[in-house]
């Protein structure tokens, strides 16, 4: 029985659809053993869509969160919707609270000069939408999506071949090598990286000196980390992909979409635009009440925050310093009454599938992050249901602030399981929020 449950679980993550659906199916039928919800949420996890560290699929990502009783669990992919539908659908089948997102970076020209989330790059931002309902996008928007796409799959060109030239002679085909590694052709560094490590072990029989060479390195450092795949491919990029990398070109006004396109796109599709913040050290995020009420401006409803980098630091001084920030951009969302939308990435090796949430530094800002996975949530699930999202004219008519609707989508996505779904389905646009609410309770 065990021996089938891994098997099952580990189909969840294969390049299949079909295989995955089927896995998901068969461990519902099987009563496949699974932990109590927790008060823990991760609602920041890459897919195999983008790149997660674990492989796992939309599918794997909803059952490790119904396996380990996660309260709530949300996707987020590098440039694609890819994983939407896929991921919703499953936390449906299995009663996990799920919301679905896309990240990617884009250019604010009021901080052309100042870095914020991403550090060396000057008016470059990481950014997100959250609340997403469907892989399907608007026909007006649609060419700004594949415009996104096109232009992550050049620069990730560019890069192989500057890093081609380098380290020739080992070299990687960016078709041939790359894109089979992705389930749906939307590559990131991190395929890269695996690329070229696989391409270095093929061509030499001890890689060792060639990389030695290649990252002028001791060779003694690279045989300390060669058989450590996940720290030596972060050698590597940080040697060669990063600023000061063969492989980086700075980028400039031109290389990301304007944010204001980026946030038709998310509205467009009834979702949710949502603000980014690194760690509050950067010049652009020292001035970050005027970075928020600017994002605000242009339509950011929720803050991002990745808490395990912000806390879990060995350097007492620094770690001191950095909690403190944490606190104050918590403090700063509440009056801005934007809800809190935290996790772990796991787009890198070593990080966390949950946040810790029995940390004294998470302690305090705990039931944040539990109402912020229940509004997201009960946004999706009144958008995915009724139609009747954050974006909708209903909300805009019966709720016009930010608090009002902050208070109506947490209260529901309290309220509703997946389970119960259908439970909202008496309901239509006649209805105020307070009458839900009240039916609801």
């Amino acid at each position: 029985m065990a021996d089938m449950m891994t098997d099952l679980e580990t189909q969840l993550n294969d390049f299949s659809p079909q295989k995955r659906a089927e896995a998901l199916k068969a461990l519902i039928a099987a009563n496949a053993p699974h932990l109590d919800p927790q008060d823990v949420v991760n609602l920041h996890c890459h897919t195999f869509f983008s790149f997660n560290a674990y492989g796992y699929s939309p599918t794997g990502l909803a059952w490790l969160a119904k396996h380990n009783g996660y309260k709530a669990l949300g996707i987020v992919d590098f440039d694609v919707l890819d994983g939407v539908d896929e991921f919703l659908n499953a936390c449906e089948q299995i009663d996990v609270r799920g919301s679905a997102g896309i990240e990617t970076r884009v250019y604010l020209p009021e901080f052309s000069t100042r870095e914020t989330n991403s550090p060396g790059e000057p008016g470059v931002y990481y950014h997100m939408g959250i609340g997403f309902t469907s892989s399907q996008i608007p026909a007006d928007v649609a060419p700004i999506v594949a415009d996104m796409r096109a232009r992550a799959s050049q620069r990730n060109r560019i890069m192989v071949d500057r890093v081609n030239a380098h380290l020739s002679p080992v070299a990687v085909d960016y078709d041939r090598d790359v894109l089979p590694l992705t389930p749906a052709g939307n590559a990131t560094e991190r395929h890269l990286l695996a690329a070229y490590t696989r391409a270095a072990t093929d061509h030499f029989a001890d890689p060792a000196p060639f990389w030695a060479e290649k990252l002028e390195l001791p060779e003694e450092k690279i045989r300390e980390q060669i058989t450590d795949a996940p720290k030596f491919q972060n050698t590597i990029r940080a040697k060669l992909m990063k600023r000061g990398g063969v492989g980086y070109a700075q980028p400039g006004p031109d290389t990301f979409p304007n944010i204001d396109e980026v946030n038709r796109v998310i509205i467009a599709c009834g979702a949710l635009p949502c603000a980014a913040w690194l760690d509050g050290t950067t010049s652009g995020e020292k001035d970050i009440e005027e970075l928020l009420e600017l994002l605000v401006a242009k339509g950011a409803a929720a803050l991002n925050i990745i808490p395990d980098r912000n806390w879990n630091i060995s350097d007492p001084e620094t770690r001191r310093m950095k909690v403190k920030k944490l606190y104050e951009v918590a403090e700063l969302a509440r009056k801005l009454d934007l809800p809190l939308n935290i996790g772990t990435e796991m787009n890198t090796y070593g990080q966390r599938l949950v946040d810790d949430f029995s940390a004294p530094e998470m302690e305090p800002l705990r039931e944040s992050f539990l109402a912020g996975a229940y509004f997201i949530y009960g946004h999706t699930l009144m958008q995915r249901t009724l139609g009747l999202g954050y974006q909708s004219q209903w909300a805009k008519d019966h709720l016009p602030t930010r608090r009002e609707r902050n208070a109506f989508y947490t209260q529901v996505g309290r309220l509703v399981s997946p389970a119960q779904a259908d439970m909202l389905k008496k309901f239509t646009s006649a209805q105020s929020p307070a009458e839900i609410l009240n039916n609801l309770s």
